[in-house]
């Protein structure tokens, strides 16, 4: 065989391989991405637990210990909010709302403000640092954001143009990992964070979901996230729970989410002369007051509050007040700006509520707490197949998914009565108009350097 021909046999051989490469890049990209996430929640997880229970530690190991939270929770109130603001700009809060704006966004630079590998790792920091210092905050609103900001990165280094797709799919995988709830992260990408059905999307959420859940159960195995429970409605006293826990934690539900859009509002007005001193008193008073709920609460509203909506699935009733002393606990940790979820502390609540429920009218605890946090879950974000879904992966009580439809439904079109905006949508709506405040303050910027060269 000629030397020249040999050559150019070569030479087609690896354009033929660079060619493949280029057109396998993007998916092997994806794909590492989409294990990152599952990997990176599981061990989130660990870190907000090992965190929790270094809190209550500190706070139980002596005689007066149990007033350090008067100390601790509003110091790492403050230092979670300063950092928020100097290092990791808009980290603050779930998360959820950064992902749906960034979606909304078209400037590739706008969308980085908002989800980046640099906020995924502040975001982490900070709402451990949160649960140390006692916060009632979650991780799994968090965990939305840092897969949203994996997804955006992987769509920068694959070279892939599907943005919007990618942050859909971080996102679902984000949750489904997180919760260990692989539907929950379909529904909640189509009902919540795009709020329609993306034909063009759901390869890549499907794509994502898979491999996250499949890193997240190599590392922790299979599991319902209260555990396997099989309660149901055997009697008039719990078929009423159908309706009481749908309308109450529906109502519940949109007064909370209502009252945060509300005064969300009225302090970012009060905080704009100086908008990092005032944040940070606001920070430090809301640690204060969370702090003084917690001990009067005998500890039961610091940190997620799994421990007791747990509890309550099981059977085990909670004190009659403790769902208000969460609802409480959770809006001041929200208001506070310092980063951190409201997922798992509203089951919390819910649970709370149904117990108290059960309790006073005689019926089963684990039913109601179920209900109740299926009803109030639903009025908060207004998503009731992604209300329904996540209650029902998390339980695996196959015995009530239709009174958990049904409470899902009328948690809902209660909450839509009382408030007609949902809560993550609002607040993404603050993140949107931000980042066109900055994008638009660097070229005023730009434009006038332009003269001096």
């Amino acid at each position: 065989m000629p030397p020249l021909y040999r050559k150019s046999k070569l030479l087609r051989r690896s354009r033929v391989f660079r060619g493949s490469f280029s057109l396998w890049r993007p998916r092997l990209v994806f794909w590492c991405g989409a294990l990152a996430i599952g990997l990176i929640s599981v061990a989130f997880a660990e870190l907000a637990d090992i965190s929790q229970k270094a809190f209550a530690a500190v706070t139980t190991s002596g005689r007066w210990s149990f007033l350090l939270p008067l100390v601790i929770t509003p110091a790492g109130f403050v230092l979670s909010a300063y950092l928020a603001a100097k290092l990791f700009p808009n980290s603050q809060g779930s998360g959820i709302p950064q992902a749906i704006a960034a979606r909304h966004l078209h400037d590739e630079a706008d969308r980085t403000r908002l989800l980046s590998l640099r906020i995924a790792g502040g975001k982490i920091l900070l709402t451990v640092l949160g649960l140390f210092s006692g916060a009632s905050i979650g991780r799994e609103g968090p965990t939305v954001q840092v897969g949203a900001s994996i997804m955006l990165a992987v769509a920068r280094f694959g070279g892939m143009a599907q943005a919007r797709g990618l942050i859909l799919a971080g996102s679902a995988a984000g949750i489904a990992a997180a919760f260990n709830t692989p539907l929950a992260g379909i529904v909640f990408a189509i009902e919540e964070m795009s709020r329609t059905y993306e034909s063009r999307s759901n390869g890549l959420v499907l794509t994502a979901v898979i491999l996250s859940g499949l890193a997240a159960l190599g590392l922790s195995g299979s599991y319902n996230y209260f555990g396997s429970t099989s309660v149901a409605p055997m009697n008039m006293a719990d078929w009423s729970l159908v309706l009481i826990c749908g309308v109450g934690g529906g109502a519940l539900g949109a007064g909370f989410s209502g009252l945060a859009l509300h005064i969300g509002q009225r302090v970012r007005r009060w905080a704009q002369p100086q908008p990092l001193k005032r944040m940070l008193c606001l920070a430090g008073g809301c640690g204060l007051a969370i702090a003084v709920i917690g001990i009067a609460s005998g500890g039961n509203t610091f940190g997620t509050g799994y421990e007791q909506a747990r509890g309550a699935v099981e059977g085990q009733a909670l004190p009659l007040f403790f769902f208000a002393e969460k609802l409480l606990a959770s809006f001041l940790s929200m208001m506070s700006g310092i980063p951190g979820g409201i997922f798992a502390p509203s089951l919390a609540v819910g649970a709370g509520f149904g117990s108290t429920i059960g309790t006073l009218i005689g019926s089963s605890i684990a039913l109601s707490a179920i209900l109740g946090m299926t009803g109030y879950f639903a009025g908060v974000v207004q998503a009731p197949m992604t209300a329904f879904v996540i209650i029902f992966e998390m339980t695996g009580d196959h015995e009530a998914m239709i009174p958990i439809m049904a409470v899902s439904m009328i948690g809902y079109v209660t909450s839509r009565f009382l408030s007609r905006e949902p809560l993550y949508h609002g607040l993404s709506r603050v993140f949107i108009a931000a980042a066109i405040r900055a994008r638009r303050a660097a070229e005023k910027a730009s434009h006038q350097e332009e003269p001096a060269h």
